[in-house]
């Protein structure tokens, strides 16, 4: 009986804690038509509109226009008065392990990496879990998609570009499978030593080998290609989209070598559309770049530099540069994936360090839905595209004025709520600071 009553308290508490951990209840399809008047528009394009209106109707966007001189019709919409606010495009994550990792240190709970080198089947898409408790706090920051992203080996796999919102995965979906990520092998491998807290530089023995074995599939899709009758290959078929140009080549990559390697690899068999990611040494080779149009998706410029001989403050000049020497420029987040919520403050300090507010946010909108191949439907505001979208007191770039009250994924009107402000009210509470 003591132990039956032992179990009983254990699921009853385990119930209670699973009970409030739970994310919020995806969002109804959009059932009214929504203007948004007055309010501060930043079209994510490098325009602001100071009077907006920003109307939206079955998930599209029907009005953007000042409402200073447009005669526009908005009966049969709901009109929300935002005057004084700012309407931002939803920020867009890449190269995210969104869905795929929850806690690092529990092995069952991270599904980013499969094993073997060459995966260029696999889809981290079916593995994407909505009920993740990282999703309610991007969006509560503005950030309302992001590329779900398998990591290791040569060929990780394809992404998929999610919305922050859906009971499951065919809910959460924009664009499915639309990149495949290469992971460039280095040269010189850099290992932290833990004894000395110091990073070792090492060649890498097995660097022709593996490029080797990079061009040696990249030649069979070809050769695949080619055939008039032939049987399913998963791997080599899944490959065949980058030579159409319906799928994006994502070459991750950091050192200066390593990235016009890279590029010159993809070119070399074809492939229409390349990005690089990671590109920390990309000012080396930012002329190449320009001239070739690849763009860059930088890693987390909240960092340490590479390197003990640069300056402290280089990981936060880089979008600068490059952007300077006319490269296309994202933003990104590396390691632990809470971070990336800050994306928005990302462009921030890209701003603190001479990048133009406006082209800043372009790093987290128009440029990244460019890299990332579905600019076509989300990235800035604009008549046509998906109505994703949020309304902040004030700029949403400043860690200060960025309090969102509004937020739209395709119409739907998104709970803003999650379990880091349940935290902050409880320990509020507990020592004083609220009544």
């Amino acid at each position: 009986m003591i132990m039956k009553t032992i179990f009983f308290f254990l699921t009853l508490i385990s119930a209670v804690s699973v009970g409030r951990a739970q994310t919020p209840t995806p969002a109804k399809p959009q059932e009214k038509a929504i203007a948004l008047i007055g309010g501060v528009a930043h079209l994510g394009n490098g325009q602001v509109i100071a009077n907006s209106i920003v109307a939206f109707d079955k998930g599209k966007l029907t009005i953007v226009a000042d409402a200073t001189t447009a005669r526009a019709d908005l009966s049969g919409y709901e009109q929300i008065n935002v005057q004084g606010k700012h309407i931002y495009p939803g920020f867009i994550l890449p190269n995210s392990q969104i869905g795929l990792a929850e806690v690092s240190s529990i092995r069952a709970m991270n599904d980013a990496t499969e094993r073997g080198d060459l995966n260029p089947n696999v889809r981290a898409l079916i593995s994407y879990n909505t009920d993740s408790e990282y999703g309610p706090t991007f969006r509560y920051n503005g950030v309302l998609l992001a590329e779900t992203t398998p990591t290791g080996g040569l060929i990780s796999g394809s992404s998929s570009l999610m919305e922050m919102d859906g009971w499951n995965w065919e809910d959460a979906v924009h664009t499915a499978d639309n990149a495949l990520h290469l992971n460039w092998p280095p040269q010189i491998r850099r290992q932290f030593d833990f004894n000395t807290f110091t990073v070792n530089d090492a060649p890498n023995r097995d660097y022709d080998k593996q490029v080797m074995a990079l061009h040696q599939l990249m030649a069979d899709a070809q050769a695949y290609a080619q055939q008039a009758q032939r049987e399913t290959n998963l791997k080599l078929e899944t490959v065949q989209p980058l030579f159409s140009g319906q799928r994006v080549l994502m070459v991750h990559a950091d050192e200066p070598k390593e990235i016009v390697e890279a590029v010159r690899f993809g070119q070399k068999f074809g492939v229409k559309k390349i990005t690089v990611v990671g590109g920390y040494g990309a000012p080396g080779v930012a002329q190449f770049l320009k001239e070739t149009n690849i763009p860059v998706i930088l890693a987390s410029t909240h960092n340490l530099p590479n390197r003990a001989d640069e300056d402290i403050d280089t990981p936060y000049k880089l979008p600068y540069l490059l952007q300077q020497a006319g490269v296309q420029v994202s933003l990104s987040q590396d390691g632990a994936l809470h971070g990336a919520r800050n994306l928005g403050f990302f462009a921030g300090t890209a701003v603190a360090y001479g990048v133009d507010k406006e082209e800043a946010l372009k790093m987290i909108t128009s440029n990244t839905a460019k890299a990332l191949g579905v600019e076509a439907r989300v990235g800035t505001l604009e008549v046509g595209k998906d109505a994703t979208l949020f309304v902040s007191e004030g700029d949403a770039l400043d860690y200060r004025t960025n309090r969102l009250t509004h937020a739209f994924i395709r119409g739907k009107a998104i709970t803003l709520r999650n379990h880091q402000n349940e935290l902050y009210e409880r320990y509020a509470k507990k020592y004083g600071q609220m009544k």
